[in-house]
């Protein structure tokens, strides 16, 4: 039961919800108000009734008897009016009052106030409707009132149908009014609901209208922000494949036309090649072969890079940039000086990533540097909470029209375009840099050549403490 119930709620709307509550909210309030109201009106009535049965009472008693032509009897059944009086007499038993009226209701309570053993006796007749006030009125009798509750339930009747009037219209109002707050406090969500059916059908990351500045307004606008995300995402992964697909048909274009070549000068009757033209096609089929690997592992990381990767691990920057030099030098095919210069350094990131990254910057000076040339490398710190690494070659530099491009993913230069190379080493490394909350540089060295900064954030890493040397004791 409670689970079938849990599922229609489920089923109900948050319009109807708000729509709901505020009714129940307003029903509940008014049912209160309005209880409170019945109750304080009927007790003051009440008061007053039986405050004004009391009055009467009094005056009844202590009214002079008058002479008829029969007997004595009570003034106060002269001026009887609206109400049943009588005299109740323990000696006969029997109660007297006026003639052509009706004896007031009385019950065994009223004898003991007769005979003096109790002051008043004041009681409901729920059976007629009367309320009843019987007082001592001399010795053996005593005087008993009654007025009828007829006036005072017609009241209460009909303030009691006025509030439940007023309720109903309140409740009614509260309906109306949460109806429209609801319309118009989740028109926001609405539009969201509609921007994300959109989404799903359609594809189209518009962003939404948003208006006001409420919750709802700050919720649209994160919608609004995860829109825009998701289409930088998508326009970049569109320009990735693009590129990629551009870069990838030159070399798969030119291994075809070799491989092709090869195939027809088998067939019975075609042109044989000499050994030299087999032995430069076979060059330049392996040569595309590696420039494909280059290009497909460098697509590969500059996917895993545009991934959101939160890497929290203390790194050493010194070993990482040593491992990379090391590395850097075993691919350094021509005669290249290393001059390195190296300052502690530790920062939270990823130790792979960043390694890539100068290996990368050492390549590109390697294959920018002349023969006998010089790589210069510095990891250095700059005293604002970080630290630069630099690298710079010997080679002619980076030209003017290239420098606000040379990150770009699949850029190269005039000269590049001759050497081996994918175009996304320095892309690699700009993302590495981002990433980590640095950024990277490219400039003019002193040296003539390109100088690339890679800036990072950390602080210095703490100098070894020295091994203690225990004092050497001597036999005396």
């Amino acid at each position: 039961m409670m689970e079938a119930a849990n599922g229609r709620l489920q089923r109900v709307s948050l319009h109807a919800r708000v729509t709901l509550l505020a009714a129940f909210c307003v029903a509940g309030v008014v049912a209160v108000v309005s209880l409170g109201a019945y109750m304080t009106v009927s007790s003051n009535l009440h008061s007053q009734m039986e405050e004004n049965l009391r009055q009467r009472a009094q005056a009844a008693v202590t009214a002079p008897k008058v002479n008829n032509d029969v007997a004595e009897i009570p003034g106060a059944f002269l001026a009887a009016g609206d109400i049943r009086i009588g005299v109740l007499d323990t000696d006969t038993g029997k109660i007297s009052y006026p003639k052509g009226a009706v004896a007031p209701p009385i019950q065994p309570a009223d004898f003991d106030v007769a005979r003096g053993l109790s002051t008043e006796n004041f009681w409901t007749d729920t059976r007629t409707g009367f309320q009843v006030l019987t007082l001592p009125y001399g010795d053996g009798q005593a005087m008993v009132i009654a007025q009828s509750m007829k006036g005072l339930n017609t009241t209460l009747g009909k303030l009691s149908v006025v509030l439940f009037v007023i309720s109903g219209l309140g409740v009614l109002v509260a309906a109306a009014a949460g109806t429209a707050v609801a319309r118009t406090g989740l028109r926001p969500v609405q539009r969201l609901t509609e921007a994300t059916e959109r989404v799903a059908n359609t594809g189209d990351l518009r962003p939404i209208p948003v208006s006001g500045d409420d919750e709802l307004a700050l919720l649209s606008q994160r919608f609004n922000s995860m829109l825009g995300a998701l289409a930088e995402s998508q326009e970049r992964q569109r320009r990735l494949v693009a590129d990629a697909g551009h870069e990838l048909r030159t070399p798969l274009t030119s291994m075809r036309t070799n491989l092709e070549l090869l195939l027809a000068s088998e067939r019975p009757g075609a042109p044989t090649l000499s050994d030299e033209d087999k032995a430069e096609i076979n060059a330049d089929v392996r040569a595309q072969l590696d420039e494909l690997t280059q290009l497909i592992g460098d697509l590969v990381e500059l996917a895993r890079e545009d991934a959101p990767q939160f890497v929290h691990e203390p790194v050493d920057l010194v070993e990482v940039v040593e491992r990379a030099l090391d590395r850097a030098k075993r691919r350094a095919t021509g005669d290249v000086d290393f001059r390195v210069r190296l300052q502690p350094w530790t920062l939270l990131g990823d130790s792979s990533a960043l390694e890539r990254a100068v290996m990368n910057l050492l390549d590109n000076a390697v294959k920018f540097s002349p023969p006998g040339g010089v790589v210069r490398l510095d990891l250095a710190q700059l005293g604002d909470g970080s630290a630069v690494i630099e690298v710079a070659d010997s080679g002619t530099g980076i030209a003017d029209a290239d420098l606000p491009h040379v990150f770009d993913r699949f850029y190269r230069s005039q000269e590049a375009r001759t050497l081996p190379g994918s175009g996304l080493g320095l892309a690699i490394v700009k993302q590495v840099a981002e990433r980590h909350g640095g950024a990277a540089y490219a400039g003019r060295a002193p040296e003539g050549g390109a100088l690339f900064t890679l800036r990072l954030p950390g602080r210095p890493a703490p100098l070894p403490a020295p091994n203690p040397v225990s004092p050497s004791s001597t036999p005396g």
